[in-house]
């Protein structure tokens, strides 16, 4: 890594950081101001709308963030097709389109992007405790880290699912339901969620049936009401799908079913499959060093985006089980930004990085960065 601007013009008061310094890092500090200047400011892993969010935010706040995006760079919404309700696109937007527009715009500011995949984390238990983040057998430090690794959808597995994904088969009624306007959908899932999805979807579909392999709902009465109230849902039990099967315009056009009990098969003529089985938080990363809840999510301090350590933080989907939204994902990463930039602020065992913005760090966004001195002046 080169010499960051920041860290640059700190290596004249060095000395003064040695007596400021935690004892974990006091001997990198004695030992030569290289070590000094390899401390990032702040190291984003995971990219998609939180990760990118946080890397434009805390750029534009001078902190040259290195982003480890992972080689599937954009997360889930480089699997979808149109957006239509993301703001500011009344066309909509293609998903790979949307993605790539977020990371240029952090690039622009100055994020410094890393397509690799992290192998693990070594998270400091203080304040001001420099974390370490290994990709491949490179060491990177830094003071702060935001975690967006996200979640992914939990699949069925089974044939024709990977094939027709984003042809007829989803994983997101709230985001693609317009798309089926009066047709013969079906529901795959037992839970609070596959009802939420279905009556969601109900409002569009000509017909909606919930499929679920047991005859008991893991959902609660009042969402299982809710959807038995839809005249246009069937709940359809104990059926598991066994294959998804393309029509001849080579998109969804059956669902083949078996009788979970009695092993009959049943086929549905449907064009649009919506999978509602659950998420998968990609926690496994900060699993025994991160506080994470029952399902794998990472839990954070009341409406912030800070973890059980200092420094650490967690935006998107890694932390939200309810929404589930790039929108939304994008906000908690500007949450998550901004809650890195006041703990490097306002840490005492932290020196504050050159060319932060001063005042209200929130207002400061609004307008343009402040200009930083180049550090070979």
């Amino acid at each position: 890594m080169g010499v960051g601007r920041a860290s640059f013009q700190r290596r004249i008061g060095y000395l003064e950081l040695t007596a400021l310094a935690p004892a974990s890092e006091k001997t990198s500090l004695e030992t030569g101001v290289s070590e000094m200047a390899e401390v990032e400011n702040t190291i984003i892993i995971g990219s998609g709308p939180a990760g990118y969010t946080a890397a434009l935010y805390t750029s534009r706040a001078n902190l040259s963030p290195l982003v480890v995006e992972g080689f599937a760079w954009g997360g889930l919404l480089q699997q979808t097709t149109d957006v239509e309700n993301y703001p500011g696109f009344p066309e909509g937007i293609m998903g790979p389109d949307l993605m790539m527009k977020l990371r240029e715009q952090a690039e622009r500011f100055g994020a410094k992007l890393e397509t690799d995949q992290v192998e693990r984390v070594q998270l400091a238990n203080e304040p001001g405790g420099v974390h370490s983040v290994w990709v491949g057998d490179t060491e990177h430090r830094a003071r702060t880290v935001i975690l967006a690794m996200g979640a992914e959808h939990k699949k069925l597995c089974v044939p024709g699912e990977d094939e027709l994904s984003g042809r007829g088969v989803s994983y997101c009624a709230t985001c693609d339901a317009a798309f089926f306007k009066d047709a013969q959908t079906v529901i795959v899932g037992g839970g609070d969620s596959a009802m939420e999805e279905a009556i969601f979807l109900s409002k569009f579909a000509a017909k909606v049936t919930v499929v679920h392999r047991r005859d008991e709902f893991r959902a609660s009465k009042i969402m299982l009401d809710r959807a038995r109230e839809q005249a246009n849902i069937e709940l359809l039990t104990p059926y598991a799908v066994e294959r998804f099967e393309p029509g001849e315009n080579g998109a969804l056009s059956i669902a083949k079913l078996v009788n979970t009990e009695t092993g009959e098969h049943r086929e549905i003529p449907i064009t649009g499959a919506f999978i509602a089985v659950g998420h998968e938080p990609q926690s496994s990363l900060v699993d025994g060093q991160i506080e994470l809840d029952e399902d794998g999510y990472v839990k954070v301090e009341g409406r912030s985006t800070r973890t059980n350590r200092p420094g650490v933080f967690a935006a998107g989907d890694l932390v939200d089980h309810t929404y589930r939204q790039a929108i939304t994902a994008a906000g908690s990463g500007c949450q998550a930004a901004l809650d890195a930039e006041w703990y490097l602020r306002d840490t005492p065992e932290v020196p504050t990085p050159e060319g932060m913005p001063v005042g209200d760090l929130a207002e400061a966004q609004w307008a343009a960065p402040a200009p930083v001195a180049d550090a070979t002046s």
